[in-house]
């Protein structure tokens, strides 16, 4: 067995480790039953068959399985042991803000506890005084424990109470992270760039496309975009990242070399998931594109599966918890899969070759859409309780307009920290796919027709399954015939 076939099975088993530590399943059934099958395939070697060696190594590698599930158990003891709360009793603390989740209406904060306290708590608070990351606030009132499935939610992110409106009063700001407080200045200037050369509903888009901010949008774009089968443009992935790189690339190639060029774009790649808040799909996308940047320059293979597999192995590294509790990194790393695996096989059913161009590529966007949406389709249905096909001829209409949206985008927020009259000149060009876009999106939000709502995990199970079995009899047929 070749190394990186090596990595990759070991990595995998170890993320199903995690997986199924998560389910709250008995370690001791995952020690006994990776052991029984480790000896089963051991035992098969005996039989002296062409994959005899193959088979020993594998049976090797399924007891990472083991360490993942042992990882998972040592990283959840390790976050209740580092956590102290008195619940349920009015009582007076304080805290510094590390997450900024909602502001608005109200404002929703992650707060990092301190002595006499530790953890961190989510707390609901109104709209002024407003306060920013590396505030410390002093607060009296409850801490409640959450409960159900949003306790799990929660604890993905560390969080094990909620206080709703507490008495609140601002102690010191500067008690965060430098950079990060330097990088959020930035992001702040960015949207106010924006909201001061276009109009509410304009800027919110904007800032939500290059910088995944949506918490200016209103109830009613936010349900059009939910209906329109279009809230992933604003939630940043794989495609703003690619976006950003080929821009920052291009403008920075007319000044710098190649070798410069590169490490740059790489720093500006960590600033911008940080400026974004280390969303788990903007991390992903990050890791995938260093990895992509690197490979060229390297000049060796870029293997998109053994490349999916690492990243998620290292952020699930940092935080076990998001591979089943963070809707956000299995809707990014579900729709990568289906795009990368699911495409070929698509492609070939519509009988759609690489060279068959097709006006604003709608035929390109239309496949790229259909595979990432066939990958999420389960998971959008069971965690919102609602899926619409007709989100494929939404994409295909927005798709085509989105990258040279966000190309200006990047351009206007650079311009909007600079200088506001240059700013202004240039937001009437953007302005045109801007209109465009919202456009199709509320056209589309607003037919409430072809909802798919309500289905058991067991058909999520047997369709997954079926999905899988569907890309190995591809990718054989695939290499057959080369």
């Amino acid at each position: 067995m070749r190394i990186y076939d090596i990595v990759f099975y070991a990595t995998s088993f170890f993320l199903i480790g995690i997986l199924l530590a998560s389910t709250k399943l008995n370690f001791l059934i995952i020690l006994v039953g990776a052991l029984i099958i480790s000896i089963i395939l051991i035992s098969l070697r005996f039989f002296k068959t062409n994959y005899s060696s193959k088979l020993f190594i594998f049976s090797a590698l399924i007891l990472f399985t083991v360490v993942g599930a042992f990882y998972y158990l040592v990283f959840e003891n390790y976050q209740l042991k580092n956590t102290r709360i008195t619940y349920n009793q009015k009582i007076i603390f304080s805290g510094v803000v590390s997450d900024i989740l909602e502001h608005g209406q109200n404002q929703k904060l992650a707060i990092d506890l301190q002595n006499p306290y530790s953890g961190k708590v989510l707390i609901k608070l109104k709209p002024y005084p407003e306060y920013k990351y590396g505030d410390l606030i002093k607060l009296e009132g409850k801490i409640e424990k959450p409960e159900g499935d949003y306790a799990t939610y929660l604890e993905k992110d560390g969080i094990y109470g909620i206080s709703n409106f507490p008495k609140n009063n601002f102690v010191s700001s500067g008690n965060g992270s430098a950079i990060k407080s330097f990088l959020l200045g930035i992001k702040e200037k960015i949207v106010f760039g924006f909201e001061k050369v276009l109009s509410p509903e304009k800027s919110a888009f904007l800032s939500g496309l290059t910088l995944g901010e949506r918490s200016e949008f209103s109830k009613e774009f936010k349900d059009q975009m939910s209906k329109s089968g279009t809230t992933h443009l604003v939630a940043l992935s794989g495609y703003n990242i690619s976006i950003l790189v080929a821009t920052v690339s291009i403008l920075l190639g007319y000044f710098l070399s190649r070798r410069a060029t590169f490490w740059v774009t790489i720093l500006i790649i960590v600033g911008f998931v940080l400026m974004t808040g280390a969303e788990a799909s903007v991390v992903r996308a990050a890791i995938m594109g260093a990895i992509l940047l690197l490979a060229n320059k390297v000049g060796r293979i870029y293997s998109f599966r053994n490349a999916i597999v690492i990243t998620a192995f290292f952020m699930v590294l940092v935080n076990p918890k998001i591979l089943r509790f963070d809707i956000g990194f299995q809707l990014s790393f579900m729709a990568l899969i289906g795009i990368i695996y699911l495409q070929p096989a698509i492609k070939k059913i519509f009988k759609i070759s690489e060279d068959n161009k097709s006006l604003l590529n709608w035929k390109e966007n239309f496949i790229t859409t259909l595979s990432a949406q066939v990958a999420v389709a389960p998971i959008l249905i069971i965690s919102f309780s609602s899926f619409s096909p007709i989100s494929l001829f939404t994409n295909i209409l927005v798709l085509s307009a989105i990258p040279i949206t966000m190309s200006l985008g990047f351009i206007l927020g650079i311009l909007g920290v600079i200088s506001y009259y240059p700013s202004l000149v240039f937001s009437w060009l953007i302005n045109i796919p801007l209109s465009y876009e919202i456009f199709v999106i509320k056209f589309f939000g607003n037919l409430n027709i072809f909802q798919f709502q309500n289905i058991s995990k067991s058909f999520v199970f047997i369709y997954y399954i079926a999905l899988v079995f569907f890309i190995i009899y591809n990718q054989r047929k695939l290499k057959t015939k080369k």
